[in-house]
């Protein structure tokens, strides 16, 4: 056997090895989602727009595609989840304060408008927003802002 076809072998072997070894899935409860779109009085336009765009990396449920059974792409998506949650996530909506649920949204419409969410990456096998979809999610976000300072007025005085 060729030096190149030994080396083959032992990558297909690896491979094949590596697909064993899962990382976990990011599988929890729908409930803290429907309190965070009651809270923020989501249509049931903006709830479409999150669950196709968003809540795949934001929260703590996720629909999996076909692909993330292929290690190591699982490996990348896992990644994108967690650096996802790190920055915002729907599912811990709850404990935030009013400050920073405020502070959330302002985030959301600056990513949404520079087109930087969602990531390019994302919007190659799930589509992307369109125009429209943006400035609803936006017109909604800045709306439930609104809600946010006035609470934060309240609290000021």
């Amino acid at each position: 056997m060729t030096r190149n076809k030994k080396i083959i072998s032992g990558l297909v072997i690896v491979f094949v090895i590596a697909q064993f070894f899962q990382p976990t899935k990011n599988q929890g409860n729908l409930e803290p989602i429907a309190l965070f779109l009651v809270e923020t009085q989501a249509s049931n336009e903006v709830k479409q727009i999150l669950k196709h765009a968003c809540f795949d990396c934001h929260s703590s449920v996720t629909n999996y595609p076909w692909y993330n059974a292929i290690t190591p792409v699982n490996y990348w998506l896992n990644g994108h989840i967690k650096e996802g949650k790190k920055h915002f996530n729907v599912s811990k909506w709850a404990s935030y304060s009013v400050k920073k649920k405020d502070h959330k949204l302002d985030e959301l419409i600056e990513e949404v408008e520079e087109g930087e969410m969602p990531l390019p990456s994302y919007q190659y096998v799930h589509g992307c927003l369109t125009s429209e979809q943006k400035m609803v999610l936006i017109e909604w976000a800045q709306m439930a802002r609104l809600n946010y300072q006035e609470e934060l007025k309240v609290l000021e005085l």
